[in-house]
């Protein structure tokens, strides 16, 4: 199913872009730009063709490997996305890493002793985590970290002196990383607890605990794995919402990747780099997704594929 999916995505993009305007709109605000060459520009990228026609030259040359010129800088699309790619991928990485570590925990934490104290408040961070917004979060957490306290950087990828270090890198990272993990952490701990909650009324668990094993020995060695199921297809299936969150979040703290390149490339109608990230982005998704179905058959030995 993943080759028609991206095949229907590419289609619907380019076909949604068409219909957003001409690439040729940002050579009309030039008074010097002559009717004859606007026309020279429009045969040259093609758009004197019929829209289908387009696309089907666009996807010939993809499977060639060639993603084309952005419009706006005459630089290679490829180029372009691996020159940011990498940085988006680390925070995205960072993120996933950072919301793992701290909604599993508050997850078991929460479901430990449900509607009690602790889990009251458990769910009441989640409940804040998600329904901050991220720009929201990001403008507060830069006012008190990095203007009031000056603990951290206001943004970038490195300092503006200085030599380049990772450990430079680290301290510019941190609230970038946090601000979008926030949503995750308070959704896929929610997640987290009901999983764990329904796990711990099975059999096996009250056999478990008849044996003589203790609470932490119960969840470590029973209930922790099998309550991760959930866990990893909300994980696979919060990848889109990840890139859709580091739109945002790289252009609050002037993080230049991915996203600030779909920014601008929207701002400047530049259809080839917006389609090359589309792309991109398509075929993480659909990675992501094949991944999760492949982590589910070593979470659970009684979920196989040979059939």
């Amino acid at each position: 199913m993943a080759i028609p999916t991206f095949l229907g995505i590419t289609l619907l993009t380019y076909l949604i872009l068409s219909l957003a305007g001409s690439p040729l709109d940002a050579f009309l605000a030039d008074p010097r730009i002559s009717p004859a060459e606007l026309e020279r520009k429009r045969v040259s990228l093609g758009l004197d063709q019929p829209i289908f026609v387009q696309y089907f030259v666009w996807l010939k040359n993809f499977l060639s490997g060639d993603l084309g010129y952005s419009i706006a800088s005459r630089k290679e699309v490829m180029a372009l996305i691996m020159d940011r790619i990498g940085i988006t991928a680390l925070l995205a990485a960072s993120s996933i890493l950072l919301s793992l570590l701290v909604s599993i925990p508050l997850g078991i934490f929460s479901a430990a002793k449900p509607n009690s104290l602790q889990d009251h408040l458990a769910s009441g961070i989640s409940f804040f985590l998600v329904a901050m917004p991220n720009f929201f979060l990001g403008m507060l957490m830069i006012y008190i970290f990095a203007v009031r306290l000056k603990w951290l950087p206001t943004g970038g990828l490195y300092d503006s002196v200085g030599e380049k270090t990772p450990l430079m890198l680290l301290r510019h990272m941190i609230l970038p990383c946090l601000i979008l993990s926030f949503q995750n952490i308070g959704s896929w701990m929610r997640y987290m607890r009901g999983s764990m909650l329904e796990v711990l009324q099975n059999d096996y668990i009250l056999t478990a605990r008849a044996k003589g094993l203790n609470k932490a020995q119960v969840y470590r060695r029973h209930a922790l794995k099998n309550s991760l199921i959930p866990i990893i297809t909300v994980v696979g299936m919060s990848i889109p919402s990840l890139v859709g969150g580091a739109v945002i979040t790289e252009q609050v703290f002037s993080w230049p990747g991915i996203g600030s390149l779909m920014v601008s490339s929207i701002q400047a109608k530049d259809y080839p780099v917006i389609m090359g990230i589309t792309v991109m982005i398509a075929v993480a998704v659909l990675l992501s997704n094949l991944l999760t179905d492949l982590a589910y058959g070593l979470i659970d030995p009684r979920i196989s594929y040979d059939k």
